[in-house]
């Protein structure tokens, strides 16, 4: 029996748990990944099932800048390897999932990050200093727990007649298999609408159909929802073929000679209710985090239909001590709106919460660098890294800087990269500190495509697109911000738009 003690343990072998694995590995840290299969990122080998990602690698960039190229290359796994970066794997826009396989398989084996594969994590159990981990005849002893085990297991929503429906993981990917037939596809994002562009062609009538209306990620700003490739699917609903996207509450599926009678509400039509027959019915809900792994000494709180876990700012869970999770299930502090989700914003999460651990577990202090307290010295630095950090950029409305006064030296001390509900709780006893980021502005247009600007930089809060906000806390309360004018091309640089305002701004509140 293997039951050597380790300070880290990492449940999971996928992207996020690579990339803490290389991070906990360059910090000389105590640590151990183990993962089930039998080579990392085993959920890439699987989904998505017609094998194009829907995450952008966008080769072709205005800057040769390496940190701002990664704005657009959202599959890279953060290193200081200069083979490992994936436009080196594929050049596509929209890349196949085949070539991220390849890419992870080659980043853990470069690194040799300490991973032990074939290993199931069959139960957790809380103990006074840490955690047992068993897997099989092992036992490991952990201190500090990290689950990066990714979606677990597909989401079965509560309809009956459910089982007549036939997953996303196990339906047939041949369009040929669907031809003439009616097929119902339960859910409207992305893995539905994969699923109908592939077979809309060849079907007699696809219909998606769930609760809620169709959230489309030009509208939202939020990757995670539909993406504007699946628009032909669209054109084909509003152009009278029979192709619908239906809000509706599935009441309930039954078979009847080989085909399906399905039963619904409608959602905006005064309770009218239908029943449709299929000859196939999908189902396409996406995933939620397996917890059958921990016993009843370290049982989660999970939120948003059980499908994540709930998180405190740095990562932990809410209900038990010294477990964190990473990855696509920690997305609960900033869910629908960065890109926690996803490589392109874990990757910089989990450079952060290194850092924290490292802080907490191996007494090494959370980094930060000194910085004058001249109006004009802090102006050029915070449009610098504006203009800069990729993880500012990806991560907008979550991570931000942080320049915390202090009063002993009177300088600041600037922080980079935190959450900004963490860094409002870990400075709630100071009394001047500013938070530095991205944000999107008003959402009070009709149409996405035809927004009325305001160039005024007076009027820089009314800006819709991504633009930065500097904000002024005293403890934990907001007292001030500023926003500067959004930009075409993402520079915000200009004398009488950024410089000058953000100038005047730190000028009036630093002589307060």
């Amino acid at each position: 029996m293997d039951s050597k003690r380790y300070r880290y343990l990492i449940v999971g072998a996928g992207p996020a748990g690579l990339q803490l694995s290389y991070y906990l590995k360059r910090a000389g840290a105590d640590y151990l990944t183990v993962e089930r299969e039998a080579a990392p990122g085993q959920f890439f080998h699987r989904f998505p099932r017609h094998r194009r990602l829907i995450s952008i690698n966008k080769v072709h960039t205005v800057s040769d800048d390496p940190e701002i190229k990664l704005r657009w290359d959202w599959h890279s796994l953060l290193n200081d390897h200069p083979d490992l970066q994936f436009p080196r794997y594929s050049t596509e826009y929209l890349p196949a999932a085949d070539d991220l396989v390849r890419y992870l398989d080659d980043f853990q084996r470069v690194h040799e990050l300490n991973v032990r594969y074939g290993t199931t994590v069959e139960r957790i159990e809380r103990v006074a200093d840490g955690f047992l981990v068993h897997a099989g005849d092992q036992v490991w002893q952990a201190e500090c727990l990290i689950v990066a085990s990714g979606w677990g297991k597909p989401y079965v929503p509560a309809i009956p007649g459910i089982e007549h429906a036939v997953g996303y993981e196990d339906m047939a990917v041949d369009p040929e298999q669907y031809r003439g037939q009616r097929v119902l596809v339960i859910g409207k994002g992305n893995s539905a609408f994969e699923t109908a562009a592939s077979i809309f062609g060849h079907a007699a009538m696809v219909h998606l159909a769930s609760r809620y209306p169709l959230r489309l990620a030009w509208n939202t700003k939020h990757p995670g929802d539909v993406r504007g490739q699946y628009g032909a699917f669209l054109d084909s609903y509003q152009f009278k073929t029979l192709h619908s996207v239906l809000d509706c509450t599935i009441d309930e599926i039954t078979p009847v000679d080989g085909r399906f009678d399905v039963r619904i509400t409608y959602t905006h039509a005064d309770g009218e209710t239908d029943v449709i027959e299929y000859d196939s019915v999908l189902r396409c809900t996406g995933f939620r985090m397996d917890t059958s792994m921990f016993d009843p000494t370290c049982q989660p709180e999970m939120v948003r239909d059980g499908r994540i876990p709930a998180l405190r700012p740095d990562w932990q869970s809410t209900t038990v001590d010294d477990l964190y999770f990473a990855g696509t299930i920690a997305q609960a502090r900033d869910v629908r709106h960065a890109s926690s989700p996803f490589i392109d914003g874990f990757r910089y999460n989990l450079r952060t919460f290194t850092a924290l651990l490292r802080e907490r577990y191996d007494g090494v202090p959370l980094p930060y660098d000194m910085v004058s307290a001249d109006p004009a010295a802090l102006t050029s630095l915070i449009l610098d890294r504006l203009n800069w950090s990729s993880a500012l950029w990806t991560q907008f409305e979550y991570l931000c800087d942080v320049l915390v006064f202090d009063e002993a030296t009177g300088r600041f001390h600037h922080y980079v990269d935190l959450p900004e509900d963490y860094a409002v709780t870990r400075f709630r006893d100071e009394a001047h500190y500013y938070t530095v980021g991205l944000r999107w502005g008003r959402d009070d247009y009709r149409d996405v495509f035809a927004v009325e600007r305001h160039p005024s930089p007076d009027r820089a809060a009314e800006s819709a697109f991504i633009h930065p906000v500097i904000r002024r806390y005293q403890g934990d309360r907001l007292i001030a911000e500023q926003h500067l004018l959004e930009d075409l091309l993402a520079e915000w640089r200009r004398p009488d738009r950024h410089v000058e305002p953000l100038l005047a701004f730190l000028e009036k509140d630093l002589s307060g």
